[in-house]
């Protein structure tokens, strides 16, 4: 995996224009500048979803064992592909899944698993996993990677870099808890489909 050439102080500037120090919105209940920005930067990646797409097909293809799903949603500031190791839809229980974020924010990307524990069908929590993964998740991470810097060109954010805490207001994380990959990626790195 390549490593990113920006610094955490460049990449701490980037998720400045993005995200605030303060909880703004839910002072003023109105969106902020840095609420607009994003937004207007979803409008222009959204343009080109189609690519996207392209590649999530690419990845189903890759690991045909796996049921791929997208978890992307626009509160973020990553597109997230997610692989499940089961067929099916719908989809029965699992107890892992591999997720690759890509962020719209700076050419970077980061890979993690999720553990789940489970009560029959009912997911009771969800513990997040950075590097390093556990030997069953580390093929579909491995895939993940190599297409992720072919199609996209982006490089991977040391787990390092990402676990900097910033002091920025990144959905309902807020300092000391929110880290680089809060604003880079999600806030939410557990929640998936």
């Amino acid at each position: 995996m390549s490593q990113t050439d920006l610094t955490p102080e460049q990449l701490l500037s980037i998720a400045r224009e993005y995200w605030r120090p303060d909880r703004y919105q839910h002072l003023t209940q109105e969106p902020s500048p840095e609420d607009h920005k994003r937004e207007a930067r979803w409008k222009e990646v959204l343009q080109k979803a189609d690519r996207w797409h392209a590649f999530l097909n690419a990845l189903s293809r890759e690991l045909p064992d796996f049921t791929m799903g997208d978890g992307t949603a626009t509160a973020d500031a990553c597109f997230r592909c997610v692989a499940y190791p089961v067929k099916g839809r719908p989809l029965p229980p699992f107890d892992w899944a591999v997720v690759g974020c890509i962020s719209i924010l700076a050419p970077i990307y980061m890979l993690y698993g999720i553990e789940f524990e489970r009560a029959g069908k009912v997911r009771l929590r969800s513990t997040v996993r950075f590097e390093p993964l556990t030997p069953p998740m580390r093929h579909p991470a491995d895939v993940f990677a190599r297409k992720i810097e072919e199609t996209f060109g982006v490089s991977a954010l040391p787990r390092e870099v990402a676990e900097i805490p910033v002091p920025l207001v990144v959905e309902w994380k807020e300092p000391p808890e929110t880290m680089l990959f809060h604003a880079l990626f999600s806030n939410q790195p557990e929640n998936v489909p």
